[in-house]
Parts: C-alpha cells; sequence; structure tokens
C-alpha cells in the first residue's frame, strides 16, 4: 500500500477507538487520503451516493429495518413470544426454550441481531428473572438467542454480503436455514443440561382453551414469513420486494387485525427507523469510498497473490479466516468486517475454489457471534441497557455458551454440506475447491 493508504487506515483506527461513528470515521479518513493523493474530494460523495442509490438490493435493508421496529412496537413479538411458550414453556427450563424459539420466529421476519434484543429480549429477561432464573442467565441466553436473528432468512447481513461480493441472496438465505437452527439447537442442548444441574423451573401446561387463544392471536404474525420467504424462492418477488412486503403485511396487522398501533406510535416507529437506517446507511457509505480506495490500491490483488505465494490449501484458509474473523469480531463493528475486510478476502476465497455461499454464511454467522464475544460484544451492552444487568454479571454466564458456539462454527465450517444441501436442493450449482 502507499503511505497515504497507511495514514488513511491508521486515522481510521485512531478515530474508531476514540469512539467516533465508524461510518463517520470512514469518510474521514477516507477524505484524508484523497486530499494527500491530490484527487477530487468530490469523489467521495460520487462514491457514497452512486453505490447507495444505485444497489436495489439495498433498499431491503431500510424496509426490514421498519418492518422489525412496527412488530416491535404493536406487540406483535409479544403474542410470539406467548406463542412460543405455548410450544415448549412446560418443559423443564421450559422459558430458556421459549426464548430461543422466539428468536427462532422473529429471525423470519426481522432479520437483524439488534432489533431481537431490542425487543424481544427485554420480555425475555423480565419474564424469566420473575420467574427464578438468575438475572445474569437470563439476559447471556437473551443475548445468544439473538444472533439467530440475521442467520435464518431474512439477514440483513446476508443482503450486505450479497451485494458487495455479486452472490446471490436467494441461495445466501437458503444456506442459513440448518447452520440457523444449528445453532438453536446448541443453545437448547446448552439449557437442557443446566436445567438438571441448577433445577429451573417449569411452566404449567396451557389448558385448550389458552394453547387455542394464543396459537390464534399468533396465527397472522407467522404468515408473514411464509408469504416473504414462499414469494422469493418460487420466484414471484425479489428479496427488496418481500422486505416491502414484509413491512406492508405488518402495517395491516398492526393497525387493522391487532388494533395496538396508533398514529403516534407509527410516527415513533418512523423515527427509530429513519435513526437505525442513517446510521448504517453512513457506514455503507463510507465503506463504499473505502472500497474504491482499495480497490484502486490494489489490495486484493497483492493480497491474493501473498497468499498465493504461501501455497494455503482451502482447509487451511478457511481456519485461518475463520480464527481470524473470531478475533476481529471481539474488537471491531460487523459492518466494518462484512463491508472491508471481506471483499479483501473475496479474490482469494474464489480462486481457491471455496463456495462463496458457505463461504458467505460462515462468515455470518463468524460475525454474529462476535456480537456476543467480550470485550467488545455490542449485543452483551445492549442486552445490559434494556435490562439494568451489569455487564460483568450477563459475562459470566456467557462462557458457555460462547464455547458451544464456537464449536459447532467450525462443523459448519468444514462441513460445508450442512450449508450448501437447501441451496442445491434449489438448483444452486457450488463452486469446488482446488486440490491441495
Amino acid at each position: 500500500m502507499s503511505i497515504s493508504a497507511w495514514i488513511m487506515f491508521a486515522l481510521f483506527f485512531v478515530w474508531s477507538f476514540l469512539g467516533m461513528p465508524i461510518g463517520h470515521a470512514m469518510l474521514c479518513a477516507a477524505i484524508v487520503y484523497l486530499f494527500l493523493t491530490g484527487q477530487d474530494i468530490g469523489l467521495v460523495a460520487s462514491q457514497s451516493l452512486n453505490g447507495l442509490y444505485s444497489s436495489f438490493v439495498l433498499m431491503a435493508v431500510p424496509l426490514f429495518i421498519f418492518s422489525a421496529e412496527i412488530m416491535n412496537a404493536s406487540r406483535i413479538t409479544d403474542r410470539l413470544f406467548e406463542f412460543a411458550n405455548l410450544l415448549v414453556g412446560r418443559f423443564r427450563g421450559g422459558l430458556a426454550h421459549v426464548n430461543i424459539v422466539a428468536s427462532v420466529i422473529f429471525s423470519g421476519m426481522s432479520g437483524s441481531a439488534l432489533a431481537d434484543a431490542a425487543g424481544p429480549g427485554k420480555l425475555e429477561v423480565d419474564m424469566m428473572v420473575k420467574a427464578g432464573y438468575s438475572p445474569g442467565f437470563s439476559a447471556a441466553l437473551s443475548t445468544t438467542s439473538a444472533i439467530i436473528g440475521p442467520i435464518i432468512p431474512p439477514s440483513i447481513p446476508m443482503i450486505l454480503y450479497g451485494t458487495v461480493t455479486n452472490t446471490s441472496i436467494g441461495y445466501l438465505f437458503m444456506g442459513g436455514v440448518i447452520p440457523g437452527l444449528l445453532l438453536a439447537g446448541a443453545q437448547s442442548l446448552v439449557v437442557v443440561y443446566l436445567a438438571r444441574r441448577r433445577n429451573f423451573p417449569t411452566e404449567p401446561p396451557p389448558t385448550v382453551r389458552q394453547a387455542v387463544e394464543g396459537t390464534a392471536a399468533a396465527l397472522p404474525a407467522l404468515t408473514i414469513p411464509v408469504i416473504m420467504l414462499g414469494g422469493i424462492y418460487s420466484g414471484a418477488v425479489t428479496p427488496t420486494e418481500a422486505a416491502a412486503v414484509c413491512a406492508f403485511i405488518g402495517l395491516l396487522l398492526a393497525f387493522l387485525w391487532y388494533r395496538s398501533f396508533s398514529f403516534s406510535d407509527f410516527a415513533g416507529v418512523l423515527v427509530e427507523s429513519s435513526r437505525a437506517t442513517g446510521i448504517v446507511a453512513i457506514t455503507i457509505a463510507g465503506a463504499l469510498v473505502m472500497n474504491w480506495i482499495v480497490a484502486s490500491e490494489q489490495i486484493p490483488e497483492r493480497m491474493g497473490l501473498w497468499m498465493s505465494g504461501l501455497d494455503l490449501s482451502p482447509t487451511m484458509f478457511l481456519l485461518m479466516v475463520t480464527i481470524l474473523f473470531l478475533i476481529l469480531g471481539a474488537f471491531l463493528d460487523t459492518l466494518l468486517m462484512l463491508l472491508i475486510i471481506v471483499p479483501i478476502l473475496m479474490p482469494t476465497v474464489i480462486h481457491l475454489g471455496i463456495d462463496p455461499v458457505h463461504f458467505g454464511v460462515t462468515s455470518v454467522v463468524n460475525m454474529m457471534i462476535g456480537l456476543v464475544t467480550p470485550p467488545m460484544g455490542e449485543l452483551v451492552f445492549l442486552i445490559a441497557g434494556v435490562s439494568g444487568i451489569k455487564v460483568a454479571e450477563i459475562t459470566k454466564e456467557l462462557w458457555i455458551f460462547l464455547f458451544v458456539l464456537i464449536a459447532l462454527l467450525f462443523v459448519l465450517v468444514f462441513v460445508p454440506d450442512i450449508t450448501l444441501w437447501l441451496p442445491e436442493l434449489m438448483g444452486y450449482e457450488r463452486l469446488r475447491p482446488v486440490a491441495g
């Protein structure tokens, strides 16, 4: 890299460490680079705006954010939680299992770990603590179950990955189904183990009337992922159009069916959605400019040549990248890794014959684990903020979940059939690794 590029990256990391928002740090560092190289600073605006407004796929991001805000504000998530309680609440540690099942159901609508943690997460923690679970365990489980949201489709991180790597978002969505369910299953096994050791409470079985009423209340909301994903895989709608359908159905249910949504609530949803979308948009804008600079510096090509010189096998490369992402995920923002580091690695991924759908899904799983990994786990601080439980108390209970999730991650990385089985059923042809 040129000295100007080194200065740009140094400034970016320094400003980020000092607390500047990631998007602003990227834009400011890019401006310094353009100034040092004597280029037109207007390139920042042109690259950002062209990238944001020329991508139809990126329109799905604010629409899914809007959908998640509607469901949280209109108490649709509460009904989904109650439905999950009907399914698994009667088992020992029932509310802990309910926490996981509710995240699986909500993941089919929001595509966001932060939305899951901020919405159902607080309700789950409150109910578990009230039922006798320790606050630290309740918050730790809500934190780790929230990462299922961006893995089971739809998924905002997978949309961004597909955009920057030109990978089919539909196949990425399908690739995330089984890993997401396995993550839920792994967390349920931890709950089963701890339930016996700590004698977790059980919930009374529901009466027939409660079961019927709870199912009837949740059924309209449960149709949202069916309609949305059915539309995508039937070819009726694109992922972006499906996001719009999801938002529209959410509004209809909130206003007309459940009638739990007022115009003042709607105004609040618009404000919160705009704020969240603005943060994501600025980050994407900064990443687009930095990606343009990275390409002009020929960093991906040079890194690819360097890695080729190391004569790494696909297996060794995947092992190195998995460990690298686990370490970086504990310190860096997910969007930064997704929008800057992944595009740099993609030429080597393709050169080694590593399937981009498999690499994308496992990378997203890896980055989601980073959201709950100390010391900078974003979801840990979010759950601590909404629940009032100390971070240290949550972290103490996190380790057993992290151990199981990381073990499952390595299984997903080295057994690509788990991820690619469903996409191949839909007609996907995987990329085969080179010999070695």
